[in-house]
């Protein structure tokens, strides 16, 4: 970079409003001895400045347009202009040429080799404008996917990504024949790069899905799946085996579905990943479950709860027996729930017993026993095995059949205290699920000491968020509908979208509940095998909000947004 273009550049970045002066005099005086090469990167990837807002801060000062390349088709006699190589290591993109002038689009307008280069070997007047670096680079990725360094390319021109190293995987198993046509360090890098990034920007879940002419990468983000990129067709055997290699399955085994799981160590921390491989049309889809221990919210008061609802809670816990089901759709938190309940009640003088499957997350003090299907080990003859052992405490990842319902609540009924999930729509829902299943009235109804429903909201990025305005008829509705929560409040906020959240105005997600804490009058009900219906009426008639109307609150404290609301509600 020529020594007085960068000044300039730096001096104008300084002025402008985008950047914290103390903060970027810091990073200068950390970047001292640096690449200067570099260091129009290195300010976005320290988040000095965003990359839009870089873009803006180059076009004005040195006068150059700046386009979105992800909107535009590329000229292939354009592009023939310059050799592949020098675009692949420029990262530029000979956008139009008419006669003796070329139109060049760079990230770096002034890495002044590049442009020479380009001037020389195509005898053309260059004309520039920008783009920014990581929508040119997918650019790039996409035209000329398929080739052979393109898993290379993305490695080298990413952040450097944490070293990653595969726990109790087999070293000995010979995969030639499927990865001949990669090489074997850019395949896994290319992996761990697949996961460092994923982790980095909080997924839950990394998808992994053939598509007729590529890889499509996407990331699950606070319950809202992401674009992170696409990979080269031409390597899909190679990420897909290198996948089952780490999860230890059967890599010549692609006509039925599987699933596997495997551990990593990044930044000192172990972290599980479950598998799932399906067949698919165009090869299998992968999709990784990250369960993060170090991101587990242990303890009640961690997961946002409403102070009726966390009174719930204690109340049911300070039973010595009986049994509490937490219900709700896949992804929801209820595991989370579950384990912050079971940190409530870990102590000496308990002996807790957990059947899972599959154990999701190590927690010391606790006995936790994976389940086996296969070999016989379901969630009914693993709680069978468990009375033997003089549980005070059992947790059943899930009631799924009328035998692991019977045991469950005939357990509660001598003396343990049980805790378990379903899969219903609300908290009154489990009950009728439950005799559904077959369960007796009364074994119900003697048993069950609370049931609540669980959602995820998104919370609002606290980085990028402003007042929002609700149009007059919606919030005249809702207060004429819920006048006592409101009329609490005039303001309300969403998030506009930065970088920190992805531009989503979304970062983070709290759980939501329902609690329906059972007294003598619903056991009454049960008994008597009343509706669902009038469960419900006699629940409105104590005040015992639901769902929508506890999502409302929150949404008047101001930690997330009416959309959000009604998307989850």
């Amino acid at each position: 970079m020529s020594t007085s273009i960068r000044s300039r550049i730096l001096k104008a970045i300084e002025k402008s409003e985008f950047v914290d002066k103390n903060r970027y005099q810091n990073f200068l005086n950390k970047s001292k001895g640096g690449k200067e090469e570099d260091i129009l990167r290195s300010l976005v990837e320290e988040d000095v400045i965003s990359a839009q807002n870089l873009l803006t801060v180059l076009s004005e000062e040195l006068g150059l347009p700046a386009i979105d390349v992800s909107k535009i088709e590329l000229d292939d006699s354009a592009m023939r202009t310059i050799p592949e190589r020098l675009v692949r290591k420029y990262k530029i993109i000979p956008l139009s040429r008419i006669g003796n002038s070329l139109t060049l689009v760079v990230s770096d307008p002034t890495d002044v080799m590049a442009i020479d280069d380009v001037r020389t070997i195509t005898g053309c007047e260059i004309s520039l404008v920008i783009a920014d670096q990581a929508d040119l680079e997918k650019k790039l990725l996409s035209y000329y996917e398929g080739e052979e360094d393109d898993i290379t390319d993305i490695i080298d021109e990413e952040a450097e990504s944490d070293d990653i190293e595969v726990l109790g995987r087999s070293e000995n198993l010979d995969v030639a024949d499927i990865t001949k046509k990669s090489k074997q360090a850019p395949i896994v890098k290319m992996v761990n790069l697949i996961i460092s990034e994923a982790l980095k920007n909080r997924a839950s879940d990394i998808h992994v899905e053939p598509q007729e002419k590529s890889v499509r990468i996407r990331n699950r983000i606070d319950g809202a799946l992401q674009e992170a990129f696409d990979l080269p067709k031409k390597n899909q055997n190679a990420v897909i085996a290198r996948l089952k290699i780490m999860s230890n399955l059967d890599i010549t085994e692609n006509r039925v579905p599987q699933d596997g799981r495997f551990r990593i160590n990044m930044d000192g921390r172990d972290i599980d990943f479950r598998v799932s491989i399906l067949p698919c049309r165009f090869g299998n889809k992968i999709v990784l479950r990250a369960l993060d221990k170090s991101g587990l919210s242990f303890g009640l008061e961690t997961l946002g709860f409403l102070p009726d609802t966390m009174n719930d809670f204690k109340q049911a816990l300070s039973k010595p027996f009986g049994i509490i089901l937490v219900t709700g759709p896949t992804g929801s938190g209820k595991s989370t729930t579950l384990y912050s309940v079971l940190n409530e009640m870990n102590v000496p003088e308990r002996n807790i017993v957990t059947i899972e499957d599959p154990v999701e997350y190590q927690v010391q003090g606790i006995t936790q026993i994976p389940a086996r299907p296969d070999i016989g080990l379901n969630f009914a003859s693993g709680l069978r095995s468990v009375l033997r052992q003089s549980p005070d405490v059992i947790m059943v990842g899930e009631i799924r059949d009328y035998e692991t319902a019977d045991i469950a609540i005939k357990a509660s009924l001598t003396g343990h205290m049980v805790l378990s999930t379903l899969h219903t729509n609300d908290a009154v829902g489990a009950i009728t699920r439950l005799v559904n299943m077959g369960v007796e009235p009364f074994l119900i109804a003697s048993s069950l000491v609370m049931a609540c429903a669980q959602r995820l909201l998104r919370k609002i990025c606290p980085h990028c968020k402003v007042k929002a305005d609700l149009p007059k008829e919606v919030l005249s509705g809702l207060r004429e509908k819920y006048p006592d929560i409101m009329e609490q409040t005039d303001t309300f906020y969403k998030g506009k979208g930065c970088q920190k959240c992805n531009d989503t105005g979304y970062l983070g997600r709290f759980a939501t509940l329902e609690t329906v804490l059972v007294d003598e009058k619903i056991n009454g009900m049960i008994n008597r095998k009343k509706s669902e219906e009038e469960i419900k009426k006699y629940l409105r008639s104590k005040g015992v909000r639901t769902l929508r109307e506890n999502a409302l609150i929150k949404f008047c404290k101001g930690w997330t947004t009416y959309e959000e609301v009604l998307r989850v509600t």
